[in-house]
Order: C-alpha cells, then sequence, then structure tokens
C-alpha cells in the first residue's frame, strides 16, 4: 500500500508539467480583409508576442482573407468560442450595442486625425467597454483604423445631385443604409464577398469604403470613379470570445489587451503607407479620384444624425469636443 502512495506521489509533479504543456491555448484569429493588408500584418505581429510573452502557453493561428466566413459568421463563431479573436467591422456591433452607432454615424469626425484622438482617449476606451460589458460575449481590446470610406462608382459622382438613384452596397446596418438614402442613392446590404460580381453583373451601381479596400478586393475594375466624400471614417475592434477570456490567467489577460494595445498602433503606420500606395496603384490603373464639396453631403444627412444620435448627445458634444 505504502509503496504504491509512494509512486502515485512520486508520478503527481511529471502528470501536472505533462498537463500544462499539453493544454496551450490556441488563439484562432479571423479577418475579412487579405493577406498583407495593414490590419493582418499588425494581427500577426500580435500572435508572434502573444506566443513569445506567454511562453508557449498560448499559441497563435491567423485565418486572413475571410477563409473562416463573412464579417458576420466570425462574429456568430467568437460568440461561442469556436474563433478566439477577431477584427471586426462597427456596422456589425452596432445593431447589438447601440453606443457603438456614435462612431457610424455619418460624418461624426472631422477627419482621421480627429478620429485617432477620439479613439487613443477616453471616449475610446469608454466604447471598448460597452460593448465588452454588453450581450454581445465578446471582450473588445483595441482599434484599429479602418480609414475613410468614400463612394466609389460606374459613372461619375461629381455633386450630390449624380448620387440619385444610384444602388450603393453598403454593410447591413440600417444607418448605414439611410445614410446613402439620404444622399439620394439607394442603400443596399451586401457581404463584401458579393460585391464583385454585383459590380461586374450591373446588381449595384457602386459601393463605398477606403482606397486599400478598393484595391485589394479588384473592385477598381468596374468601378472607375472614386469621390472623395469622407462620409464615413471607422474604427474598428480587435474583440476577444468572452469564453476565450474567461480561460486566460489574470497575467495573460494583461497580456492580450497590452499586445491589442501595441498592434493598435503599428496598424496605425501600415495603414498610412498602404493608403498612399493604394492611391497610386488605383491612380495608375485609370481610377478618377473626385474631389467633392462635402458640404451638401453633410448637411443631406443630418436627419441621419438627428434620428440616431438623439440618444448620445452628450457623447457626441465630447466627441465634437476633442481637438
Amino acid at each position: 500500500m505504502d509503496f504504491k502512495r509512494t509512486l502515485l506521489a512520486a508520478a503527481l509533479p511529471f502528470v501536472f508539467t505533462l498537463s500544462s504543456t499539453a493544454h496551450a491555448l490556441e488563439i484562432k484569429f479571423a479577418d475579412i480583409h487579405p493577406a498583407g493588408y495593414p490590419t493582418v500584418v499588425a494581427e500577426e505581429q500580435l500572435g508572434k508576442t502573444l506566443v513569445a510573452d506567454s511562453n508557449g502557453k498560448l499559441t497563435f493561428k491567423m485565418f486572413a482573407g475571410g477563409v473562416l466566413g463573412s464579417e458576420k459568421e466570425v462574429v456568430e463563431q467568437a460568440q461561442v468560442g469556436a474563433i478566439q479573436m477577431a477584427r471586426v467591422s462597427l456596422g456589425i456591433v452596432g445593431p447589438v450595442v447601440p453606443d457603438v452607432n456614435v462612431f457610424n454615424m455619418p460624418f461624426v469626425f472631422r477627419d482621421q486625425a480627429h478620429m485617432r484622438k477620439v479613439i487613443d482617449g477616453e471616449v475610446g476606451d469608454e466604447i471598448l467597454a460597452k460593448i465588452t460589458d454588453s450581450e454581445f460575449g465578446l471582450v473588445a481590446l483595441a482599434w484599429m483604423d479602418g480609414g475613410t470610406r468614400n463612394i466609389y462608382t460606374k459613372k461619375p459622382v461629381r455633386s450630390l445631385a449624380d448620387l440619385k438613384g444610384m444602388k450603393i452596397r453598403v454593410q447591413g446596418n440600417p444607418m448605414f443604409i439611410e445614410t446613402i438614402n439620404a444622399m439620394g442613392g439607394n442603400g443596399i446590404a451586401m457581404d463584401t464577398g458579393e460585391i464583385f460580381s454585383a459590380l461586374q453583373t450591373g446588381v449595384i451601381d457602386g459601393a463605398e469604403n477606403n482606397p486599400p479596400t478598393l484595391l485589394e478586393h479588384n473592385h477598381y475594375q468596374n468601378a472607375k470613379f472614386y469621390s472623395l466624400t469622407g462620409h464615413l471614417i471607422l474604427p474598428e475592434p480587435i474583440v476577444m470570445s468572452k469564453i476565450t477570456w474567461d480561460k486566460l490567467t489574470p497575467e495573460q489577460q494583461v497580456l492580450v489587451k497590452k499586445t491589442a494595445k501595441a498592434a493598435q498602433a503599428q496598424e496605425r503606420t501600415l495603414w498610412d503607407a498602404k493608403s498612399t500606395s493604394s492611391e497610386e496603384k488605383l491612380k495608375a490603373a485609370g481610377v478618377e479620384f473626385i474631389t467633392v464639396d462635402k458640404k451638401p453631403f453633410y448637411e443631406a444627412t443630418a436627419s441621419v444624425r438627428e434620428k440616431y444620435g438623439a440618444p448620445y448627445a452628450d457623447l457626441i458634444k465630447r466627441i465634437e469636443a476633442v481637438q
């Protein structure tokens, strides 16, 4: 009996050692954007840091290019813990966490510099906390710069009147649809993966996004006019499945937060370089960049800001006050 007990005692430390290394937690990270895209490059670096700084207790695998499904599908998989981390558009979050709709409102940011100051400060952290504290099942960790969204079309849009009746693809958020409708177009919700063929076949007349997306997804092949409306400047959160978050030790949670914030800073540098090179490539490919008078577009969307902004009047004032 004593002999057996001694054997067991001797074996226990070995069992514990085995289990702690055998159960490294795998972090699967999903992004709709292709390999080499600023968000993806920053996320891959985030992964390398997590693996190194957790001494291999966390492992990491990047799934770029939408291979795990549309953003909506990715969110659903993260909510049940099948995917551990993702970068998602606020358009997806808005219907579930209404407060983020403040960032989704047309022309809520004056320009890119203003948006960055807001997300780097108190307001940005507050919105991340609101996503985390909601019933969404995701922990929001940091912000990626999703760029400034402009309208790209098959026929030129030089003024508000030119947009009239045009079918423009938007993300599936009522506010985005209403923004295009308020500007005289016809907003149509559609997954990113469907845009290319919809432009080709004439199901839509255009879409709206930033220069890197226009280039990387090859939409410029069918939409040669890029009107600089700047109607949306969208930050995009990096999120982790709450199920995964709860499995992390307190030290690992601190590490994940710190690493995500480092990715936020790195992506910004990458984004600026990518935007510049994308614009050059698009122009070389024959895309016409059209400078429009933004004032009529801003005024046309006043009704959207009034309708959706009412509950967030104080928050909007705080955003406007950021210099």
